[in-house]
């Protein structure tokens, strides 16, 4: 055999055995193929029937949260209504304290005013039930 043929023989060999390679290459490519096919086919259909549930989720919470919403705008109309009646009650605390100063009237004052009344009003029920008697 002349050294030509010997080439031609080598490279033949060399084209079969590329050829034999890149055949099981594509045979388990294509293998792997179908087994992606399969799990992608299948988170497929989890993903729709997650998703037909969180559809389902979110109406359930969207109709809760209409009910609710009577009730947080009272809650918000009742937070004005008390800042309102606390600003009133400052401003009649400043005005009473305003008042106490120009007039030298303190609340020991005002509390003794009220405890010689309350005396005189049970020592005059004393004297009346001692009539009585």
């Amino acid at each position: 055999m002349e050294p030509g043929q010997w080439a031609l023989i080598i490279f033949a060999v060399a084209f079969l055995l590329l050829v034999l390679f890149i055949g099981v290459f594509l045979m388990r490519l294509t293998q792997s193929l179908k087994v992606i096919t399969l799990d992608v086919d299948t988170i497929a259909r989890s993903s729709n029937e997650i998703l037909g549930n969180a559809n389902t989720l979110l109406n359930d919470v969207n109709g809760k949260v209409k009910t609710l919403d009577p009730t947080v705008q009272a809650v918000a109309d009742l937070s004005v209504t008390v800042s309102q009646l606390n600003a009133s009650v400052q401003n009649v605390t400043s005005k009473f304290s305003s008042g106490k100063v120009a007039r030298g009237f303190g609340a020991t004052s005002m509390a003794a005013s009220v405890a010689r009344s309350a005396m005189r009003k049970y020592g005059h029920k004393k004297s009346v039930k001692k009539e009585a008697k």
